[in-house]
C-alpha cells in the first residue's frame, strides 16, 4: 500500500511541475526579450474634437507606463535599442456630462483619456500591434476637475497601463 502512495505522490509532483511550464507571478511573458523602452507619448488630444490639452500629462503617462512594466516584469528599461518598444500619442482628454438631474443639469461628469499605442517586439514580430486604449473616471458635476484630477489620472492611468501591459506581455 505504501508503494502505491509513493508512486501516486511522485506522479502528482511530476504532472504539477510539467503542466504549467514556467510561471511568472506578475503575469508578464516577455519571451526572449530582455529589455524595453517607452518613447515619450506626445499629447495630441487637441486634435480630437471636444478634447482639451492637459499640461504635463504626456510626461506623467510615459512614466506611469514605464513604472507598470518595470514593476510587473523582469525587463530592464533602456533609452534606445530595446527588444520591446512602446510608443504612441495621447489622442483624447475629454470631459462630458453623463447623467442629468430633474432640473436638466448634469449630475455627473466623465473624464475620458485615450491613447494610441504602437508596440514593437523585436524578438517576436507577430506580437507587434497598433491599438487605441481608453478609460474614464466619473465625478460629481458640482466638483471642479482640479479637485479630482490627481485621483482621476491615477485611476485612468492604472487601467490604461494595465491594459497595454496585458495586450503586449500577457500571452495566455
Amino acid at each position: 500500500m505504501l508503494r502505491y502512495k509513493n508512486t501516486f505522490l511522485l506522479l502528482v509532483i511530476c504532472f504539477g511541475l510539467s503542466s504549467c511550464g514556467i510561471y511568472n507571478f506578475t503575469g508578464g511573458n516577455p519571451g526572449l526579450a530582455k529589455n524595453f523602452q517607452v518613447n515619450y507619448f506626445q499629447n495630441f488630444a487637441t486634435q480630437s474634437p471636444g478634447s482639451i490639452f492637459e499640461p504635463g500629462m504626456d510626461r506623467d503617462f510615459t512614466l506611469a507606463l514605464q513604472d507598470r512594466i518595470l514593476n510587473q516584469s523582469s525587463l530592464d528599461l533602456l533609452n534606445s535599442g530595446a527588444d520591446l518598444v512602446y510608443e504612441g500619442e495621447i489622442v483624447e482628454y475629454r470631459i462630458t456630462p453623463m447623467s442629468a438631474t430633474a432640473q436638466q443639469t448634469a449630475a455627473q461628469n466623465r473624464l475620458s483619456i485615450g491613447v494610441k499605442v504602437r508596440f514593437t517586439n523585436k524578438t517576436k514580430e507577430d506580437a507587434d500591434f497598433e491599438q487605441r486604449f481608453s478609460f474614464f473616471f466619473d465625478y460629481p458635476a458640482n466638483a471642479q476637475l482640479s479637485s479630482v484630477k490627481a485621483e482621476a489620472h491615477e485611476v485612468i492611468f492604472e487601467r490604461l497601463t494595465q491594459d497595454i501591459f496585458n495586450q503586449s506581455l500577457a500571452d495566455w
